[in-house]
């Protein structure tokens, strides 16, 4: 099973807004996110895992991972696909930095499952109510 991270889109205002940051970012191949250190479980990660992203307290994208690399200052690149996938909004609490997301707990991408027929913004409206 794949092994998910998660993260606050910090400054972002929503979905479209997060996926105009990243397609400026990966105009030239994948997107690199640079954090402190490597995760421990990258090779759960690497190739079959995506980064979730948090907003106003709901999971409400992801963007693949394609691995990891090394940044500048002996940093480490999360090197993501710069296609943004619109998840199923879920809730999640925001946290600092990243956070590991197993596969059963991650929700699925907008468009299947139950929710498929709603419009994204009452989709999440409703996940805000915990429904």
């Amino acid at each position: 099973m794949a092994l998910h991270l998660t993260k606050v889109a910090f400054g972002t205002t929503g979905f479209d807004h997060l996926r105009q940051r990243l397609a400026a970012h990966g105009r030239v191949g994948p997107v690199a996110l640079t954090t402190r250190y490597l995760p421990k479980r990258h090779e759960e990660i690497a190739g079959q895992g995506s980064l979730f992203w948090i907003h106003k307290h709901q999971l409400i994208a992801r963007s693949p991972i394609l691995g990891f690399g090394e940044a500048e200052g002996g940093r480490c690149a999360i090197l993501l696909d710069p296609e943004l996938v619109q998840v199923v909004p879920q809730a999640k609490r925001a946290h600092q930095g990243w956070r590991y997301l197993e596969a059963q707990d991650a929700p699925a991408d907008f468009g299947t499952g139950d929710m498929a027929s709603l419009p994204a913004e009452l989709a999440g409206k409703l996940a805000e109510l915990g429904l």
